[in-house]
């Protein structure tokens, strides 16, 4: 089925731009909200430590050893944990809205679906990072090599430490993917899947998160693609695409 034009699917900009804008606050407004209690974050770190082992989940600490060889290693992990996350959510959120207008509103809302649910379990569940846990064994490789996003425990900053569980790193890279995937038509559009797969090696190797926030991510973003309907299949005709008619035959003078 083709469509005239795509502005018929896609949203407004100055309408959308505001919405992304409002909700883009109330995530750091709930970061905030969620961030202080330091001696139940730190309580809950030994009980997700245990949980983990409980179910024979690997250690972390087995995944950062393959950092721990050099510093050029360590680097790069520090690196594309302060510097992909938003900067790819954004990039994709463009792409989808220009490109996949329809999906773009599906990707929405279950990204809101998804953010929403996380900070509510921020603000139910504090959790201090395995990297600020000495007795776990596992180095602050941010700190120790760079770059760090992070300063000193700060209970007033806006960047809450204590909000690894669910790690919307991962969650965001799923949405990210599988939206890519979704919208795409290419037999090769499957390797989007690396990105989710290198943001979960950076963020237990990096010692920002355990195996449990990345699977409690999956899970709420699992339950938001059952609430949020997909889009169905519509092709759409670009300003520089236009269907061929075959020519009609000419009459036969014969």
């Amino acid at each position: 089925m083709y469509t005239a034009s795509l502005s018929r699917t896609r949203p407004r900009v100055l309408p959308e731009l505001l919405l992304v804008t409002a909700l883009y606050f109330l995530y750091r407004l709930g970061r905030l909200l969620a961030n202080g209690n330091v001696t139940e974050a730190f309580a809950n770190a030994d009980r997700v430590w245990r949980w983990e082992r409980a179910v024979h989940l690997p250690d972390e600490a087995s995944v950062q050893s393959l950092l721990l060889h050099g510093e050029l290693p360590q680097k790069a992990a520090n690196v594309f944990y302060s510097s992909v996350h938003f900067p790819a959510m954004i990039v994709f959120l463009l792409w989808m809205f220009y490109r996949h207008p329809a999906h773009y509103v599906w990707v929405r809302r279950t990204l809101t679906l998804l953010t929403g649910a996380a900070l509510v379990l921020h603000l139910a569940f504090p959790l201090a990072p395995p990297r600020m846990i000495p007795a776990f064994g596992l180095v602050d490789t941010g700190h120790v090599v760079g770059p760090s996003p992070y300063g000193k425990v700060d209970t007033e900053g806006m960047a809450n430490q204590f909000a690894a569980m669910p790690s919307l790193h991962v969650g965001w890279a799923l949405v990210i993917a599988i939206g890519l995937i979704a919208a795409g038509r290419s037999r090769w559009r499957w390797l989007w899947l690396a990105h989710p797969a290198l943001t979960l090696f950076v963020v237990v190797a990096t010692a920002n998160h355990y195996w449990l926030d990345a699977i409690v991510a999956s899970l709420l973003l699992a339950g938001a693609l059952l609430i949020v309907r997909r889009p169905e299949a519509v092709e759409t005709v670009t300003p520089f695409r236009r269907r061929v008619r075959a020519p009609r035959p000419e009459p036969d003078d014969a």
